[in-house]
């Protein structure tokens, strides 16, 4: 079971490590997505949260405090979700859609990451980690 729990931390953690490199290698395009929803700073926010998501992922991945890797997540996901796929404020149908989508796969994958977080912080939890879980 161990083998199978980290063949799905590494599935889980491939949108965030792909999330990242995008943040990281395509920042003036993010921060002026970014800047059109009125984040402060755009390029500082995009480029620390490339490196927030890569640390997460990375430490997912290597079961490096796999828990609070999990926890992680979820605050940035939950923001991703609010304020930048605000679908209900969208006037274009085909536009609201695909808002709609990408907000509904951020609270999804945000529940996903709570429940790697509970499932990491119980007494027990997978193996195949480099270090254990924080809050257990």
């Amino acid at each position: 079971m161990d083998v199978i729990a980290l063949i799905g931390r590494i599935l889980f953690a491939a949108i965030f490590v792909g999330s990242a490199i995008g943040h990281l290698t395509a920042t003036d395009a993010m921060a002026g997505y970014a800047a059109s929803k009125r984040l402060p700073q755009p390029h500082l926010a995009v480029r620390v949260s490339g490196v927030y998501l890569l640390v997460a992922a990375v430490m997912l991945v290597l079961g490096i405090w796999p828990d609070l890797a999990a926890l992680a997540l979820v605050p940035f996901l939950l923001i991703t979700a609010f304020v930048f796929h605000d679908f209900w404020s969208v006037p274009d149908p085909a536009t609201r859609r695909q808002e709609q989508v990408q907000f509904l796969k951020d609270v999804s994958l945000a529940g996903g990451a709570l429940a790697l977080f509970v499932l990491y912080a119980s007494a027990h939890h997978p193996g195949a980690n480099l270090v254990g879980p924080l809050f257990a």
